[in-house]
């Protein structure tokens, strides 16, 4: 078809084209970061937290009053819940993955007297964390009894440099080993932490989600010898099945609350409500910006539906003369579909350089990073069609258009 005709049509329109022009365009431009930030969402969620995520629960506690023999209580909580019928391991964890609030991150150096951290890590300690959370030892071995240090005494002795309190042997996750130090052995490097306190790699575990700040190396975590207790913000951590959590759970609050029942139940939950409670703000997002989308593309669908019946009702007599002159009904058709294809792909063009100029912004303020060219012709793909399923009524009114119109209007 030769669209020399169309384009004469619409420059005599041309303050209508251009309206038309700019909808779609500022619709290229948010829908195509939209759906990038979406699916950065959608990434997000689905970071791998490197425990048991099915087979895990927490239960934490707060106390009335001191507890001077807060760790003999612990023991024998933790003795308590292994009695339970269905739990395959217990640990008493001063943090979890994805849990939303970090009690504890490390800088790490490589070298004594570094001016600067080498890396940042979020630190897990407990009595027999590795096996209870479900994380899988790549190399080297679990911490032996006789290196497990109270954090009572691990406090005090890390302000005053007291190393012989403090534990000297550390397990780093796959993330950390890579990052520290590719392609090598770990097992036996030293790693210095605070005030260059030295100590050992004894292994190298799967890699293990931070409690938060992804956004500073979602797996880069530590795992130290250090027994806690709930007092001091422990978290019972229960691994059981899948088709035993809800009776593990019932069981383990019962057994606890008959050791003491001065204790104030905080959380009481499946590791997979603890991930879905993480991410909840992320599908807010997700579901806001997919509302957002589906919002531009109705109003710019009836804006170019409104607009091409608009034309149709001024150009009735021109049609109508064009079909008296022999023009088919597909002729019509086809006349709009492309005068239509003509706007959305001109509209398409600004919107992709209006699209990189918000993607821009984003990079600056937000620290998002660059959008993939992909989405550019995602965009102009949804545009291009909903262009044309949208003037598609008006087209197919213009070509039931009988010539005796042309007549008729004389």
């Amino acid at each position: 078809m030769d669209i020399r005709p169309i384009l004469s049509t619409l420059h005599r329109h041309k303050i209508t084209s251009l309206l038309l022009i700019l909808q779609i365009a500022l619709t290229c431009a948010i829908v195509c970061n939209a759906v990038f930030l979406i699916h950065q969402r959608l990434q997000r969620m689905d970071i791998p937290s490197g425990v048991a995520d099915h087979e895990l629960l927490q239960i934490k506690f707060a106390y009335i009053g001191d507890r001077p023999d807060a760790y003999a209580q612990a023991q024998t909580d933790l003795a308590t819940l292994r009695q339970i019928a269905g739990v395959q391991a217990v640990a008493l964890v001063n943090q979890l993955p994805l849990s939303g609030y970090s009690m504890s991150n490390s800088g790490i150096k490589l070298h004594p007297q570094q001016q600067q951290t080498s890396l940042e890590v979020a630190s897990y300690y407990g009595q027999n964390l590795l096996a209870t959370l479900g994380l899988r030892l790549i190399s080297g071995r679990d911490f032996q009894p006789d290196e497990l240090v109270d954090l009572k005494t691990a406090l005090p002795a890390l302000h005053s440099d007291d190393i012989k309190n403090l534990p000297h042997t550390v397990i780093i996750d796959q993330a950390v080993a890579t990052r520290l130090w590719p392609g090598q052995n770990v097992l036996g490097k030293m790693i210095y932490f605070g005030n260059d306190i030295p100590m050992q790699v004894v292994g190298v575990s799967s890699p293990l989600a931070r409690p938060d700040s992804l956004q500073m190396g979602a797996q880069n975590s530590i795992v130290f010898p250090i027994r806690l207790t709930a007092t001091e913000g422990g978290s019972y951590v229960i691994r059981t099945t899948l088709g035993d959590r809800e009776q593990v759970l019932k069981s383990a609050l019962a057994a606890l609350n008959r050791l003491d029942p001065n204790r104030i139940v905080l959380e009481q939950r499946t590791y997979d409500e603890l991930r879905h409670d993480y991410f909840q703000d992320d599908r807010a997002m997700a579901g806001m910006l997919v509302g957002v989308i589906a919002a531009l593309l109705i109003v710019t669908a009836l804006g170019i539906a409104g607009l091409a019946s608009f034309w149709v009702g001024q150009r009735r007599r021109t049609i109508g003369v064009r079909r008296a002159l022999g023009a088919t009904r597909g002729n019509i058709l086809h006349y709009f579909q492309t005068e239509n294809f003509l706007l959305a792909t001109i509209g398409i063009a600004f919107g992709m350089v209006l699209a990189y100029g918000i993607n821009l912004l984003l990079m600056l303020h937000y620290e998002l990073p660059r959008l993939p060219a992909i989405y550019f012709p995602v965009g102009a793909i949804a545009l291009w069609l909903i262009g044309q399923l949208a003037v598609l009524g008006p087209a197919l009114r213009a070509a039931a258009v009988p010539p005796v119109v042309a007549t008729r209007s004389v």
